[in-house]
């Protein structure tokens, strides 16, 4: 295990329209507010997405389990921000809701807001974490 240990910097809330790409806003986000590391609380609703619920086996490299939201579905999720190059990378989990089924999973692509969702995202000051691909496992993991 590696570990770091920092202090929250600055807080943004953002609120997400019907039909807005929440992936790629929290990115904007990054960007524009220079965070470089940081977490990100969602609640709302998502008519649209892609997330992975798994690997097919054990085996490396993983094969995604994908699974789609094409939908409105209540949405509470968790994730993390750090850079990949010049790029904030999204790991972002999640639990997607409709009626009595409820799915859990890591929230990858397509994340297309049902009427309203809330973000907060807070900067963690004093990290310096980067995600950088692994190609025994075929992803950008955290590197402290």
């Amino acid at each position: 295990m590696k570990y770091q240990t920092g202090r929250i910097g600055k807080v943004a809330v953002a609120r997400f329209d019907d039909g807005d790409d929440v992936l790629s806003g929290i990115g904007d986000i990054a960007k524009k507010e220079g965070i470089r590391s940081g977490v990100v609380y969602l609640v709302g609703g998502m008519k649209g997405g892609s997330f992975v619920v798994g690997p097919e086996d054990e085996s490396m490299p993983p094969k995604p389990v994908w699974r789609k939201i094409d939908e409105s579905h209540e949405i509470l999720a968790f994730g993390t921000i750090f850079y990949e190059g010049d790029e904030p990378r999204i790991h972002m989990h999640g639990a997607f809701g409709k009626r009595d089924s409820v799915k859990v999973g890591c929230l990858r692509k397509d994340s297309e807001t049902f009427l309203i969702l809330e973000a907060v995202i807070m900067e963690l000051d004093g990290i310096d974490a980067v995600r950088e691909m692994d190609p025994a496992v075929g992803l950008p993991l955290l590197k402290l």
